[in-house]
């Protein structure tokens, strides 16, 4: 069981059966009457986000997810189609249930599946992940301020701001998480 304090940010729960996912958390205390904990939920079965208010001593119970390691193999259409590396058991996933990780997906990528009462709920991709950047602007020569940010794309078809320096065929480090540039391979 979880305390209230537990909370943070992506800490999965389960509250009247359903599996939701903290995405906003803030404390408050308040001197002798112990803390308030704000929260907003996100169910992770239909993407509601609620807020929700506990107080120092309730008990939230965990979400009973189950993790499975896969890899990814192609997307055909809307559908994105991954195989299971111990059994070699191939599946595909609706491109809805994929959301934005789609946008950091390359072929051969191991990633894990989260699921709740067998069906998958989440898409869990590595923290860091490097791409290859398929097109990159080009720099006017004097433009080359240290702060100037460009805009690239990568093999995902994802496009992001990078620094000055990247070249089109350059591998680069992504989070995952925010879709930002981290550095350049070396």
């Amino acid at each position: 069981m979880y305390s209230p304090t537990d909370l943070k940010k992506g800490v999965l729960i389960q509250i009247d059966g359903k599996p939701f996912r903290v995405i906003e958390y803030n404390q408050k205390v308040m001197g002798r009457g112990g803390s308030i904990v704000n929260v907003r939920l996100k169910n992770v079965i239909d993407g509601n986000v609620v807020p929700k208010t506990f107080k120092g001593a309730e008990k939230i119970e965990p979400a009973s997810v189950e993790h499975r390691n896969v890899q990814y193999l192609y997307a055909d259409g809307d559908d994105f189609h991954f195989m299971d590396p111990d059994t070699f058991e191939q599946f595909q996933l609706p491109g809805e249930l994929i959301d934005e990780a789609k946008n950091f997906m390359k072929e051969g990528i191991e990633l894990d599946l989260q699921f709740f009462d067998g069906k998958v709920i989440n898409v869990e991709l590595p923290k860091n992940i490097y791409l290859k950047v398929t097109y990159a602007e080009t720099v006017v020569k004097g433009d080359t301020a240290s702060s100037l940010q460009k805009d690239a794309t990568l093999e995902t078809g994802y496009t992001l701001k990078v620094p000055a320096f990247i070249k089109t065929d350059d591998e680069i480090k992504v989070d995952t998480r925010t879709g930002e540039y981290l550095e350049r391979k070396k």
